[in-house]
């Protein structure tokens, strides 16, 4: 079965506004079945530092994104009080963190694996334009733990990246 490739991100808003402001933009991307929601999770900085897990009903009442966590979810997902993106978050500021499998590409995917082909790299310029070692490591780890990349792929691109 081809699957799309994962990615997530993370953005911030002031107190609840992801319910105003962010949520109908993520429920169309939802609708239009061009993404795969896999975990959506919402932390703040409480009163004196502290990031705090809160409850998605809290910031989307309404329940304007349509989610329910999926049976085949991947393993090792991130986890969004132990994510470094959150250090700067200020104190009273919430954060959202969107999961998703990118489902417009899974078509792509199966008629390049039915002509012989493979997906040898799927890699995203980070949001401040630099490089990401981490983040691309991630990836080509899991390329070849799904066996896309052989070991001597794999051995090939990490040198490269670790190289740059």
């Amino acid at each position: 079965m081809a699957v799309g490739p994962v990615e997530y991100l993370v953005v911030t808003f002031p107190g609840g506004r992801f319910a105003d402001a962010i949520a109908p933009v993520l429920a169309d991307a939802v609708a239009s079945e061009a993404v795969r929601i896999l975990d959506l999770a919402f932390a703040r900085r409480a009163a004196g530092g502290a990031v705090e897990q809160v409850e998605r009903g809290e910031m989307d009442p309404q329940g304007l994104v349509p989610f329910d966590p999926p049976d085949d979810r991947p393993a090792g997902l991130p986890r969004i009080t132990e994510l470094g993106a959150l250090d700067g978050l200020s104190e009273g500021s919430a954060a959202a963190l969107i999961v998703w499998e990118d489902l417009w590409s899974v078509p792509l995917t199966r008629v390049a694996e039915e002509a012989g082909g493979r997906l040898l790299a799927h890699e995203k310029v980070p949001a401040d334009g630099g490089d990401d070692v981490i983040t691309l490591l991630e990836r080509l780890a899991d390329l070849k733990q799904r066996g896309i990349l052989t070991d001597e792929e794999f051995s090939a691109q990490k040198t490269r990246i670790l190289a740059d």
